[in-house]
């Protein structure tokens, strides 16, 4: 490993952001009042999963297109003692879901996940049975000790006091204003006067701090099987939809085990299918520890083409293999193995660009979701990977109820017949990678981003910065990204010409985008100071809140007016 991974970087980089450490605990999310809400916990002696609960409940709140009640994803937690928890929460089609519910427009790329009508991604058929708010509330329950109505407090002050609208939201709200406004009660929160939020405007949301309340008194079954859920499935019936409340009364947060794999003498720990991330995170450090990573060197072109033949490989096997494993047969272990790691790499043409097939259809999972990071003192570390899966979800709400509803079904293969096609209460295939990372049994850091099928690559780049390249966790999360599963290879605009020529002339479609995946942020363990540190990226609001101190020192005496003790 170079003793400074700039010296043998054809990408240096400036981070935007600062890092923030504390001894007691540390929460980083993409909203600086979902990171304060997670803080609060600490303060109040909970540990860091009640701190992500926290965080995720507020940012339901100020980061409402990403992430919801009526929303679904997979929390990762590492328990004080090294057990691993993973918990699916991640939605699932209700049972009158049929594989020949929508009407698919193409059989080819790129329109190939395309519904007529965006059935699938907008308005009451595009809507999945949630799964977020059961799951926070079980991880509460047996992993936390401090009850509901404190942990949701601080979104129910800021849902009811309102808050200044950042610029992200705003800019959210403006390039789905065309669909929004097809919603009255949507229309009528986030497009007041008919025109979309404006960057610093107070948003009050006096019916979701209702709802939120309800929960705080009533607890999940107030969605589940209670009069929320009552509301949310009336008008969901009376718009078209399909789901019941048997649906919701019939919704498990699902405890699956981790999948475990090893990367440099680090161990990592990730969610299992039906989320594909973990497993070709794991697929890929198999493909890369044959190489000599941290010589080739970061951001250069060999590094790059490397990078972008290993996901190749990993979203060939995720369309042929991955899916839901109560209905197709996974073979994970196979896919993770050190030795079917080694028969791929062997594939791969350091000079040349593989011919993946055009015709790989896109997944149509959403960029627009949320992670939070949070790890304390005790060794507990929570990182949640949470979506209504498109921005605002199917862009509906609702009324009385302050809450986006998911458009999970687009998640879904709109053709029968298929390995992640429709079918009744099944669970559709997600590319969250919620990870944690140890060594020698000890936590040494935890990541995870928002990005869709560019999830899974971010991560990876991120882990492989911090092992192979030697980057502070801020430079890692923050470096420039790159992503291909077989078509055109994105990269952000910090890669140089240069080394986007070179590409180009080993055979790779080069395209720049703005970004790739979204606003990443994780944590790391300093065991030799005894002190933990988060950091968020700029490609969104994430900004970590660190606890430090403590309680006042045993023993001591306070003097009188009088002097006396």
């Amino acid at each position: 490993m170079p003793a400074n991974w700039r010296d043998n970087a054809a990408a240096p980089f400036q981070v935007q952001k600062q890092p923030a450490t504390g001894s007691r605990g540390v929460v980083a999310a993409n909203h600086p009042i979902g990171s304060a809400a997670g803080a609060q916990m600490f303060a109040l002696g909970g540990n860091a999963i009640e701190a992500a609960v926290a965080a995720l409940f507020a940012l339901n709140v100020v980061e409402p297109q990403m992430v919801g009640l009526f929303g679904a994803g997979w929390i990762n937690i590492r328990l004080a003692d090294g057990t691993p928890v993973i918990l699916d929460t991640y939605a699932c089609a209700p049972a009158a879901a049929t594989p020949f519910m929508y009407a698919p427009v193409s059989d080819a790329w790129p329109d190939y996940m395309r519904a007529e009508n965006d059935t699938n991604k907008i308005g009451p058929l595009a809507i999945g049975v949630p799964g977020a708010l059961k799951g926070w509330c079980e991880a509460l329950r047996r992993w936390g000790e401090l009850d509901l109505k404190t942990v949701i407090q601080p979104a129910i002050q800021v849902a009811e006091n309102g808050f200044p609208v950042s610029r992200y939201l705003a800019e959210s709200v403006a390039q789905n204003e065309r669909h929004l406004s097809q919603f009255p009660e949507t229309a009528r929160i986030f497009l007041p006067k008919g025109r979309p939020l404006a960057a610093g405007t107070r948003l009050v949301q006096s019916d979701l701090a209702a709802s939120l309340r309800d929960i705080a008194d009533g607890g999940p079954d107030v969605l589940y099987c209670g009069p929320l859920g009552e509301r949310i499935v009336g008008h969901i019936r009376e718009s078209g939809g399909i789901l019941t409340m048997e649906d919701l009364a019939a919704y498990r947060a699902v405890r699956r085990s981790a999948v475990r794999g090893t990367y440099r003498g680090y161990e990592l720990s990730v969610p299992s299918p039906p989320c594909s991330g973990g497993v070709h995170l794991l697929q890929i450090l198999n493909l890369l520890e044959g190489f000599d990573v941290a010589d080739i060197g970061f951001g250069t072109a060999d590094g790059i083409h490397v990078l972008a033949e290993c996901f190749k490989i990993a979203f060939a096997d995720r369309t042929k293999h991955m899916g839901d494993p109560q209905h197709v047969d996974v073979p994970v272990e196979w896919l993770i193995s050190k030795t079917y790691g080694a028969q791929r790499r062997e594939e791969i043409n350091l000079a040349e660009a593989a011919r993946v097939d055009a015709g790989i259809p896109r997944s149509a999972e959403s960029a627009c979701t949320t992670h939070v990071t949070a790890a304390d003192a005790a060794g507990n570390v929570a990182s949640m990977t949470q979506t209504i899966n498109e921005a605002f979800g199917c862009k509906a709400i609702a009324p009385g109820t302050g809450a986006f509803l998911n458009n999970n079904m687009a998640l879904f293969d709109p053709h029968p017949g298929m390995a992640n096609s429709v079918g009744p209460n099944r669970r559709m295939l997600s590319s969250n990678a919620p990870t944690i990372v140890t060594r020698n049994g000890d936590p040494c850091f935890a990541l995870g981003t928002p990005g869709g099928v560019r999830i899974f690559p971010a991560v990876l780049q991120a882990i492989v910065n911090l092992v192979d390249h030697g980057m502070t966790l801020q430079e890692a999360v923050e470096a420039p990204r790159v992503w291909t599963q077989g078509q055109e290879l994105e990269i952000e605009p910090v890669i140089p010409r240069e080394v986007r020529t070179r590409l180009t002339a080993r055979g790779h479609d080069v395209r720049e985008v703005n970004t790739v995946a979204g606003g990443m942020n994780g944590v790391a363990y300093d065991h030799t100071t005894g002190t933990i540190s988060g950091a968020a990226c700029w490609r969104a609001d994430g900004s970590p809140v660190a606890v430090a101190g403590g309680p006042a020192r045993p023993g001591i005496r306070f003097r009188t007016d009088a002097g006396r003790t």
